[in-house]
């Protein structure tokens, strides 16, 4: 399904937006976002100011922790802090992973229940009440006195996977009552694009039983091009690019291509792996840690991958204090620092990293990301030429040296728009790679919330139910255009005339597109034509000597001058494929030129071009003079 780039906008007339919401729920972190009065989807913080929320419970006596606060349990209370629950919803026990020394709680088979994934925690059970005293009066004086209250019991409480995800789904929607004041009436929550029947539908129930109204369960990808494919996410990006999505989360990397055609997005190609992911990246940064703090304190610290030997709460430790160096290596280009204390046998450590050492420490990563993204972009037949934008999402993708290798490593050209080009990839900013998927989330839930009740209205509501896919609609294979045959300059493509291209390959149809532009006239009878076309766009590489160097009187030149090697510069082409029709008109208007120069004495008009593509593949050609009435010149060309 395609995604609109339409949200309410606030004005005077329009009605006040329901209290909705848009979750974006990881396997790490959630967050939850907000469509405010203002038209502007934000992204909020729970009660303890976070808005990254860990996805962590943690039960410690008769205490519950939930966020951040479970995270922190891992140190002294791992057995019984659960984490990485959401990718296992709506999986059988048989399927699961089953990971050696797990720094948190174990997945267990239920005891009861066949083939089904839990978790096993030690609890304090609440203590019964005391017995009210005795108002006998024919009783002995220790008869009467109250019952003194007993201890907790300590008991273990068995947790499937559902349970876990319900508590903590209630805890976000309760964060998001808190900020807006009044109940939550449905929200909108992000689901990977690798999810599949079973989870989405266990996601759904899980989601009601913790009480939310779910309006739609939103592909990652969509909630993207949902913020994306707004006027707030850039003004200065064209309406059609091709945009390249980067998720990288804590175990598993997912890549999209996506063909953004005025607001419209559709999915070229798409990977996912978990071969490579965060976690890798943090292992090798506490390794780092582990192996400086040995170095200076000469006491043997064994850490990431976890192992019967690890020691486990100073690797807990040490992944609780890389979070804070990894936004610090983000944000500023000096070095990072890691302090902990008391990381082992009661020695406090301080340890620093720059920005090069980190970026070494990072590479297996960068280059996993980039050969995935060589890889995705060479299965979709597509030059890395052909991106027009990077999108990254989550919290890893904020590193500067991730961009940096991707750009280099893919060959992406110079000019690509990423976050960190447009200045915002920080400080929560529309750019923010943290909050893209939940402010998507949000802006599509006041979408949806907003549209009429009316029977006319009814089928378009019930299409954005259940779960969105970008993959499954017909788009244009070729782009569509307009050719003006004479002579031009450098026509390098050989195409014969001047080429206006409307509606773009990879366009979601049904497509609409209008094209302004100047046309000559011929002097006396004020005719113009132009031939429309389907075209099949490629890439030119021609080899070039890069510019010589000139040296200073200073340096000299080198005594032996060595072959300078050519480079590759990349020039995108254009091969006529199909004649579509031609097409004959007479101005109405027309302006002729004054003057004595070259083009006095010509007349010219302004023209409108209007191309409509059906859902079958049938093209209408429109064409208009501005200032005149009604078209003066169409041509139709049914499906073939």
């Amino acid at each position: 399904m395609s995604v609109p780039n339409g949200v309410p906008a606030a004005s005077a007339d329009a009605p006040s937006l329901p209290p909705v919401v848009g979750i974006n729920f990881g396997n790490s972190y959630a967050s939850i976002a907000v469509f405010t009065k203002e038209g502007i989807a934000e992204c909020i913080a729970n009660e303890d100011g976070e808005r990254q929320i860990a996805c962590a419970i943690s039960f410690h006596g008769e205490e519950m922790y939930i966020g951040n606060q479970a995270k922190h349990q891992l140190v002294k209370n791992h057995e019984n802090t659960i984490t990485g629950f959401r990718n296992l919803l709506g999986k059988k026990f048989s399927e699961v992973p089953q990971t050696k020394s797990p720094i948190s709680a174990v997945v267990i088979q239920h005891p009861t229940l066949p083939d089904e994934p839990a978790y096993k925690v030690k609890v304090l059970q609440a203590s019964p009440s005391p017995l009210p005293p005795s108002t006998a009066t024919n009783t002995p004086a220790a008869s009467v006195a109250p019952t003194p209250r007993s201890e907790p019991i300590p008991s273990e409480r068995i947790l499937i996977v559902s349970e876990v995800t319900t508590i903590f789904i209630k805890s976000l929607v309760q964060s998001a009552e808190d900020f807006l004041g009044t109940k939550v009436q449905g929200a909108v929550i992000t689901v990977p694009a690798w999810f599949t029947q079973s989870q989405k539908d266990a996601l759904s129930k899980v989601a009601t039983e913790a009480g939310v109204n779910v309006i739609q369960l939103l592909e990652e990808n969509a909630a993207a091009a949902a913020t994306t494919t707004t006027e707030l996410w850039s003004s200065d990006l064209r309406p059609d690019r091709t945009q390249l999505l980067v998720d990288l989360g804590s175990s598993s990397l997912h890549i999209s291509l996506l063909s953004i055609s005025t607001g419209l997005a559709h999915v070229l190609a798409s990977s996912s792996t978990t071969d490579v992911g965060a976690d890798q990246l943090d292992d090798a940064l506490i390794r780092f840690f582990g192996a400086d703090f040995t170095k200076k304190t000469k006491v043997a610290l064994t850490v990431a991958p976890a192992t019967d030997t690890t020691d486990r709460r100073a690797e807990a430790k040490l992944r609780l204090a890389i979070e804070h160096t990894k936004r610090t290596i983000s944000a500023s280009p000096g070095a990072a620092t890691c302090s902990v204390e008391s990381l082992k046998d009661g020695f406090d450590y301080t340890g620093t990293v720059n920005r090069m050492r980190f970026d070494m420490l990072a590479r297996p990563v960068y280059s996993a990301v980039s050969n995935a993204v060589s890889t995705l972009l060479q299965n979709a037949e597509i030059d890395a030429h052909d991106v027009d934008e990077i999108v990254y999402i989550g919290g890893t993708p904020c590193l500067p040296g991730l961009n940096d290798h991707l750009l280099l490593a893919a060959g992406f050209r110079e000019d690509v728009d990423t976050p960190f080009s447009l200045g915002t990839v920080v400080g929560g900013g529309v750019g923010d790679p943290t909050t893209i998927l939940a402010r998507g989330a949000a802006s599509q839930a006041a979408l949806v919330a907003t549209m009429p009740e009316d029977e006319d209205k009814a089928e378009l509501k019930t299409a954005y139910q259940g779960v969105s896919n970008l993959n499954d609609v017909a788009v244009v294979t070729r782009t569509l255009g307009v050719l003006f045959p004479g002579q031009v300059e450098n026509d390098v493509d050989g195409l014969g005339g001047v080429w206006v291209p409307i509606v773009l390959k990879e366009t979601p149809l049904p497509a609409r597109r209008t094209v302004r532009f100047d046309v000559g006239l011929s002097d006396a009878s004020k005719k113009f034509a132009f031939e429309v076309w389907e075209v099949s766009e490629g890439i030119r590489v021609e080899k070039v000597k890069p510019p010589k160097v000139v040296y200073s009187d200073d340096e000299g030149e080198p005594e032996e001058e060595e072959e300078e090697e050519e480079i590759d510069v990349k020039h995108k082409t254009v091969k006529k494929e199909v004649f579509l029709g031609l097409v004959e008109a007479e101005a109405k208007l027309g302006v002729q030129a004054k003057g004595k120069g070259p083009d006095a004495g010509k007349w010219t008009s302004t023209v409108d071009v209007r191309l409509i593509v059906s859902a079958e593949g049938s093209l209408d050609v429109e064409v208009k003079e501005v200032g005149a009435e009604g078209p003066v010149a169409s041509l139709r060309v049914a499906a073939s």
